[in-house]
């Protein structure tokens, strides 16, 4: 299992979702670790947890300790199979940044993939 500093870098949310569609992509086990640390609010947002359950349901995977203020949490990736999906941010909270995850895995599916993503409107 690969763990990720979720404080590297900017300490932002990138680093979940990159680290979250490479693991898909990679089929690699990754364990993610002080999230968003340095922020005012650490942990996972609602855009993030939507983000990380969005990527974990297009690729059939599993994960363990994901939602809202966790500072950690293990991501085990199945296979991306295609389908459709829909996934509600539920809050103001970016949906380009859900897409944002959930794009690098489009082109490895074995079928067609249609998404809709849906957010507060302001």
């Amino acid at each position: 299992m690969i763990e990720i500093d979720g404080s590297s870098g900017e300490g932002g949310g990138q680093i979940l979702r990159s680290s979250l569609a490479l693991a898909a992509v990679l089929k690699k086990e990754v364990r993610i670790v002080n999230i968003r640390a340095g922020r005012s609010e650490p942990g996972l947002r609602a855009q993030h947890l939507t983000g990380a359950k969005a990527v974990s349901d297009l690729c059939n995977g599993s994960y363990q300790g994901l939602e809202i203020g966790s500072s950690e949490f293990v991501f085990r990736p199945g296979s991306i199979e295609g389908g459709n999906f829909r996934f509600d941010v539920g809050t103001a909270g970016s949906i380009t940044l859900v897409l944002q995850a959930l794009m690098p895995l489009l082109p490895f599916s074995s079928r067609q993939i249609t998404l809709e993503v849906r957010g507060v409107q302001m």
